[in-house]
């Protein structure tokens, strides 16, 4: 069975698709070369379901994306290593792209790729545990 790397994305509302696609494409080079062949899905906050430029980057680079509650980003915040006060104000989380990947990724993930940003945009990605099928 393929591994699932999760890469996790947050925006500020109205941010550009092509941006959310660099940073995405970035962060994914980024990866060390044994997760070159892993499947990938792109995960964020609920609260971002109606934000045009997420649905259009997942489009552009062939990806899923995938909702998650508040909740869950809640649960993974231990693993999170970047603290964002914007994100902590507005969604109680401490990093919407960390905590989502993290989430996305599942239980024991860690993060590959800590949160990079870059014009309105951040990313990401996390990985299951190495012992996981």
């Amino acid at each position: 069975m393929t591994r699932l790397v999760a890469i996790g994305v947050g925006c500020r509302a109205g941010c550009a698709d092509d941006a959310i696609t660099r940073l995405v494409e970035q962060a994914r080079a980024a990866l060390p070369a044994r997760y070159a062949a892993c499947g990938m899905a792109l995960y964020t906050i609920e609260d971002k379901r109606h934000e045009a430029g997420l649905v259009k980057a997942a489009e552009h680079l062939g990806l899923t994306l995938a909702f998650l509650s508040r909740d869950l980003l809640r649960a993974a915040m231990p693993g999170v290593a970047t603290r964002s006060p914007a994100a902590e104000a507005r969604f109680g989380v401490a990093s919407v792209s960390e905590a989502s990947a993290l989430a996305g990724a599942g239980p024991g993930a860690t993060l590959l790729v800590k949160r990079i940003t870059a014009e309105g945009a951040t990313c990401a990605i996390a990985a299951p545990p190495e012992d996981m099928p």
